[in-house]
C-alpha cells in the first residue's frame, strides 16, 4: 500500500508517525511543512488535513487518518506493536490517551514556548514556572512506573512507548525540564533509541 503522510518535522507529534514508520521498515512519500508557513496554509485551504493539524497519514485510496495516536493504532493493527492481549491493548491505549490528555499539554507545550517565536509572549515567569512544577511531576508519575517495568505496557516495546517518547525525549533540551531526576526515564529512552530501524526527530526522509 502506497502511503503519504503529511507532517511537521519539528513537531513530536509528527515524530511518532515518522517513528513507527522506521521502526517497521514501511516506505512511505514525506510531505513536510512548518509551523506558520504558507505550506501549512495552503495544506488548510486544500482540506488536506481533515481535524486541522498535522500529522496526517494519507492511504493509497486518498483516504486520510488524522491524530498522531490514532495513526500509530492504524499502522501497528496486525503487528506486535499493539499487543494482542486485551488487557496489555487497553494498557497501552490508556497511556496513550494519558500522552494527549496530561503530558503534551505540559511537556510539549513548554517547549513550544520556547522554541517557536510566535509564542514567546505567551512564555510569562509565571506560566513557565507552572509547567515546569506540572511537568516534573508528570515525569516522575513516569518514573515510578518505569522503575518497575522495561516498557510502558506489556513485556515489548508498544506504541505507548512510541506515543510518550516522541515529547519525552526531548522534554530536557527544548522543555527544560531537569532530567538528571529521572534514571528509570532515561534508561527507557536508551531502549527506545537502540530498537532496530530507530530514527532521530531531525532525520527528515528527502
Amino acid at each position: 500500500m502506497s502511503l503519504t503522510l503529511y507532517s511537521m518535522p519539528s513537531s513530536g507529534n509528527s515524530y511518532k508517525a515518522r517513528l513507527l514508520l522506521a521502526l517497521l521498515g514501511r516506505s512511505y512519500r514525506h510531505v513536510g511543512m512548518e509551523y506558520e508557513t504558507p505550506q501549512i496554509e495552503a495544506a488548510h485551504a486544500g482540506k488536506v488535513l481533515p481535524l486541522g493539524k498535522l500529522p496526517v497519514l494519507e492511504l493509497s485510496d486518498g483516504t486520510r487518518l488524522p491524530e498522531s495516536n490514532a495513526i500509530l493504532c492504524y499502522l501497528a493493527d496486525g503487528t506486535d506493536w499493539l499487543p494482542s492481549d486485551p488487557v496489555a491493548r487497553a494498557q497501552a491505549l490508556g497511556w496513550m490517551f494519558w500522552e494527549q490528555n496530561q503530558h503534551e499539554g505540559v511537556i510539549a507545550v513548554r517547549a513550544a514556548l520556547q522554541v517557536y517565536a510566535s509564542r514567546a509572549h505567551l512564555a510569562t515567569p509565571e506560566r513557565m514556572a507552572e509547567l515546569l512544577d506540572r511537568g516534573h511531576e508528570l515525569l516522575q508519575f513516569m518514573e515510578g512506573h518505569l522503575s518497575e517495568h522495561s516498557w510502558l505496557a506489556g513485556e515489548r516495546a508498544s506504541i505507548a512507548d512510541i506515543s510518550l517518547y516522541a515529547y519525552t525525549h526531548s522534554a530536557g533540551s527544548k522543555g527544560g525540564f531537569e532530567m538528571d531526576r529521572f534514571p528509570a526515564i532515561n534508561a527507557w529512552l536508551a531502549r527506545v533509541a537502540n530498537l532496530p530501524g530507530y530514527v532521530a526527530l531531525d532525520d527528515i526522509p528527502e
